[in-house]
């Protein structure tokens, strides 16, 4: 398995590997940082090419999982390794808790530890669900959304693709979140936010127009 990234959340990923008892067999990928060495821990090798991570999948193992936040960039850098072979997989920590009725996740989507999913609950392509979140029944979170650690996700909520919700945020039953939304961390939104903005605040507001995706 290759984890794109071999900094910061990708230390996160990897722990999610051990506590799963898969740590074999594990590369890290980082063609970006120049302080990096050729290994972390002294244990995982970093590739630092395209072309050693193409070899990588020739070789046999294609799958990959992405170890970098950010909605826009998880989805480039999904669509950069899928086009040289690689296969997105779905990485859940054994020691989250996902409801037994009705729940879709996508592939692609990291489910962190702690984070307790009920049900009736869907889960887009690419989706982060960090440390201790929660999420009520009736939820649908669509492709490349994040939500930081300790963010809690009422029922009957709708967000939107590449929509980014900071820490310790709450969203409140029945609201409609837009795509491409920035919710600042600690905000409390108690109404729908429409595509393109960013709120902040308890009770949140909106504070700026965000640029339109053009993907």
């Amino acid at each position: 398995m290759l984890i794109i990234g071999a900094k910061g959340f990708a230390k996160e990923v990897l722990e999610i590997f051990k506590q799963k008892n898969e740590i074999d067999n594990l590369f890290f990928y980082d063609d970006v940082n120049e302080d990096i060495g050729t290994s972390l821990y002294d244990v995982f090798p970093i590739l630092k090419s395209v072309e050693e991570a193409e070899k990588l999948f020739a070789e046999g193992d294609s799958n990959f999982t992405i170890g970098i936040g950010n909605p826009i960039l998880r989805y480039k850098l999904v669509k950069k390794f899928e086009s040289i072979g690689g296969k997105l997989s779905t990485l859940i920590s054994p020691f989250s808790h996902i409801g037994s009725y009705g729940n879709s996740i996508g592939v692609g989507a990291n489910i962190m530890t702690n984070s307790v999913l009920t049900n009736d609950i869907t889960i887009g392509k690419g989706v982060l669900i960090n440390l201790s979140c929660t999420i009520g029944h009736d939820v649908f979170i669509d492709d490349f959304v994040e939500l930081c650690p300790d963010v809690n996700v009422s029922g009957n909520c709708k967000i939107g693709k590449f929509t980014f919700i900071g820490t310790n945020s709450t969203i409140l039953p029945n609201v409609q979140i837009g795509s491409n939304v920035v919710i600042a961390a600690g905000s409390v939104v108690t109404k729908n936010v429409p595509d393109n903005y960013m709120v902040a605040g308890i009770p949140a507001v909106i504070k700026k127009e965000l640029p339109k995706l053009e993907f």
